[in-house]
């Protein structure tokens, strides 16, 4: 189940940095397939901010570090995109082309949520004393 976080962890990541990165690389083609924005300084905005979580996903994955916190964050930015595709892309206020977007972060946190780690610690080293006792 580990392996399962990791690769989850590996693509939610990618993923992040890539869709983070476009708007600011080429707002061109973003609008083209999104819509037009009104404030491109906010699209750019949430653009590093998908990117900076993707670079801390991927740094954990690929350390192997996948922690309760880098869980909590990959879940819950997931879900958070996903929340905002959803009631704004119903509502008709941004394109319909993000209910694609929330289904994948859906996937994302269900991938990352439901492979709960087969370390007993999650991915951290025991620290002393915490091993079974001894007699």
């Amino acid at each position: 189940m580990q392996r399962i976080a990791r690769v989850a962890l590996l693509v939610q990541g990618t993923f992040y940095v890539l869709t983070g990165a476009w708007p600011l690389l080429a707002m061109w083609s973003f609008e083209l397939v999104t819509g037009p924005k009104t404030d491109d300084w906010l699209v750019r905005m949430v653009g590093l901010l998908a990117a900076s979580i993707g670079l801390t996903l991927l740094a954990a994955a690929w350390r192997r570090r996948v922690t309760l916190e880098v869980r909590l964050l990959a879940v819950a930015s997931a879900l958070s995109f996903a929340a905002i595709d959803f009631v704004y892309a119903l509502t008709g206020r941004i394109s319909a082309v993000y209910l694609l977007d929330a289904g994948v972060e859906l996937l994302f946190a269900a991938a990352v949520g439901l492979a709960r780690g087969a370390a007993p610690n999650d991915g951290v080293p025991p620290g002393p004393g915490s091993g079974p006792a001894h007699h």
